[in-house]
């Protein structure tokens, strides 16, 4: 059999082009001892694939020139030669960007599609729900009552924290996003208090307007004027969990920082980044609490699906533009 994956060929600089990826074609492995091979049915596109494609040092080690990228991915074994794997199991697994993946059975993850589409685990029920549970309720101390920002709100992380806020009592959610049509999503269908295009004016004054009473906890997924919009509405003892900064994932030189980042010693208020890889603690608590809201359909989220592996880089370069509502998914 013929396999297609994605090839890093050169390092971008600054947004990345089509000449710095290849589609590859490779012939698909048979499984050694301890290994499944998989027939890849939905591959995952995320932010946090840029910072990887550079070779600056970070928190994870950076795509390989010449190799296939790497990213989550749900399939069906089709062959296996481990313990505990049969043919047609359902696996969650992180190398993606391909259209058969030979991944060794400690790196798979058996996933139920009876209790959920199998592209929840790559969102909803994976790690981009994971990550907004933990930076929320962990790193931003969430209490009921706190009224909370989100950036980025519209997409898959940012739409499930406002509305876990919700669920567990905020007393005010506010999101932002990049066109009128997601701003309607928000306040209609995910059930924010309020919401604004941050395309229409200054972020600072749209949030003002619609946080008059300031926020008590700001999750940040863009960076930039938000974070500085977002100190400057800044509660007493108001906390930040700094999650992505998108806005200047491309950037080839350094971003400012905030202007106002004195006024965190008037507020005392608190900054703190953090990687969902810190918070595996809590998947077994995350999803007993997350899956009955998914079942029930209090908890609501979208995808939006591009087809084909050939169109996985088109895909991963649409989430750097926004172009996503909900988590961006390829399917094969």
């Amino acid at each position: 059999m013929i396999n297609r994956e994605w090839h890093l060929l050169s390092r971008p600089v600054g947004w990345p082009k089509p000449e710095d990826f290849a589609l590859v074609e490779t012939e698909v492995e048979q499984p050694g001892p301890g290994q499944v091979l998989v027939r890849n049915q939905y591959l995952s596109v995320d932010p946090y694939m840029r910072g990887r494609m550079s070779d600056a040092k970070s928190y994870v080690a950076p795509f390989e020139l010449g190799k296939a990228m790497q990213g989550g991915a749900v399939g069906e074994v089709i062959a296996s030669n481990a313990e505990g794997f049969a043919v047609g199991d359902h696996v969650l697994h992180w190398l993606g960007w391909r259209e058969y993946s030979l991944v060794n059975a400690p790196q798979a993850v058996k996933v139920d599609p009876e209790l959920a589409p199998p592209s929840a685990y790559l969102g909803v029920l994976g790690m981009t729900g994971l990550t907004a549970y933990a930076g929320l309720l962990r790193t931003a101390s969430f209490k009921e009552g706190d009224s909370v920002f989100v950036s980025g709100a519209a997409g898959a992380v940012g739409s499930q924290v406002g509305q876990i806020a919700k669920l567990k009592g905020a007393s005010r959610v506010i999101g932002s996003a990049g066109s009128d049509e997601k701003v309607r999503l928000l306040v209609e269908e995910y059930g924010f208090d309020a919401a604004f295009n941050y395309k229409n004016g200054q972020v600072s004054k749209q949030l003002r307007e619609a946080a008059p009473d300031g926020v008590d906890i700001y999750f940040d997924n863009v960076g930039g004027d938000h974070l500085e919009a977002a100190i400057g509405s800044l509660n007493r003892d108001g906390r930040i969990a700094v999650c992505g900064m998108i806005s200047v994932y491309n950037n080839t030189e350094p971003a400012p920082g905030p202007r106002n980042l004195a006024r965190l010693i008037q507020t005392r208020g608190r900054i703190e980044g953090f990687l969902v890889g810190d918070h595996y603690d809590l998947q077994p608590q995350f999803v007993q609490e997350v899956g009955p809201w998914v079942r029930s359909g209090e908890l609501k989220y979208r995808e939006t699906v591009v087809e084909g592996i050939e169109n996985n880089l088109e895909a991963f370069l649409g989430v750097l533009r926004g172009d996503n509502t909900g988590k961006m998914i390829v399917k094969l």
